[in-house]
């Protein structure tokens, strides 16, 4: 897991070095929130969307069960099916 204040490349250039390819959170622009924390939520590089972002890789290597990534949406109030933020 890399999270960036800052454009996905930025991580996403480093992960050669990594023994298997991370999951890159970033904030791809800033002219959308008027602070960081905003800013960072809508991008979801937020610390909720990290530990969901996190728990999610986990599961998809099989280390957690499903359920769990389902129950940490619900408790973080994270919005599984938002449009990616990149995107809109």
């Amino acid at each position: 897991m890399v999270a960036s204040d800052y454009l996905k490349v930025l991580p996403d250039a480093v992960a050669r070095w990594f023994p298997r390819p991370p999951v890159s959170l970033g904030t791809d622009g800033f002219g959308r929130s008027e602070d960081r924390p905003t800013l960072r939520h809508f991008f979801e590089v937020d610390a909720r969307s990290i530990a969901c972002a996190a728990l999610a890789d986990l599961a998809r290597q099989g280390m957690v069960e499903v359920g769990l990534v389902r129950q940490a949406q619900q408790e973080l109030e994270i919005d599984p099916v938002k449009p990616d933020p990149a995107h809109g």
